[in-house]
């Protein structure tokens, strides 16, 4: 009876619960139900073109370190190189030669200028026209870069027994008209020869008397002072005999200034 009394119990409706908070400190109120989630607004990050341009401002200076890197390794190499060059003594001693004028040479002649310098003979058949005729593209391209000095063409013979001045003068003819041919005796050409570390041996004669010398393939250079100062080989392209004489002159005039 006194349960009756109390009458019936009111439960209270649904709608008198509030979703549960979550608070967290330091950051706005999220509720918990899905609808008042989405609708927040989230905190956004750097712009897409901050990002690319942080990327490519990073990615710069990475190339830019490479670059200096590579730089800085490859003049390490060539100051190995020309010191190693130096030890060895190259065209440390003078010649005595004649041109394909008939007109005496020495080194000496030679000061104040850019020399290109190849030991062949007139006879080869296929190596030496090939050198040379790199030798003159060699030339050429630097002859179109008005900055630069004139660089003096230079062949030599190790076959004064055929390559006479009349010889050396028909030849020369064939590939610029700045190549300068030099021929002498043989005991001339042996010292030349012989300064520059260049090896040659004439072998055998066939029936027609002919024969083919063998011989060291390469391309001296000297700068203005007469000293030797690289070498190309026969696997070096004419473009990058022209880079690798573009350095030597700019660390030369360096040197000067």
């Amino acid at each position: 009876m006194a349960l009756q009394a109390l009458g019936p119990r009111v439960w209270p409706r649904l709608s008198q619960f509030k979703p549960p908070v979550l608070r967290i400190p330091g950051s706005e109120t999220l509720y918990v139900k899905s609808r008042h989630w989405l609708g927040q607004s989230q905190p956004q990050g750097p712009g897409l073109r901050t990002r690319l341009l942080i990327t490519a401002l990073f990615g710069a200076g990475l190339g830019w370190a490479w670059l200096a890197a590579r730089a800085e390794k490859e003049q390490w190499r060539q100051q190995q190189r020309m010191e190693a060059l130096r030890q060895a003594a190259v065209g440390q001693g003078d010649f005595s030669l004649l041109d394909h004028k008939g007109q005496p040479r020495c080194k000496a002649d030679f000061r104040g200028q850019w020399v290109l310098m190849y030991f062949g003979f007139t006879h080869c058949p296929d190596i030496c026209p090939d050198e040379l005729e790199k030798l003159v593209q060699v030339v050429q391209k630097l002859e179109a870069e008005p900055d630069l000095p004139l660089v003096q063409p230079v062949f030599i013979t190790v076959d004064p027994e055929r390559d006479d001045v009349a010889a050396m003068a028909r030849y020369v003819q064939d590939f610029h008209p700045r190549l300068l041919g030099l021929t002498g005796s043989k005991e001339q050409v042996a010292q030349a020869s012989q300064n520059y570390r260049v090896y040659y041996s004439a072998g055998p004669k066939d029936e027609d008397q002919d024969y083919i010398v063998d011989h060291s393939i390469a391309i001296y250079l000297l700068n203005p002072d007469g000293l030797f100062t690289d070498y190309y080989g026969r696997s070096r392209s004419a473009e990058q005999i022209v880079d690798s004489v573009r350095q030597h002159i700019a660390a030369f005039r360096s040197i000067l200034s």
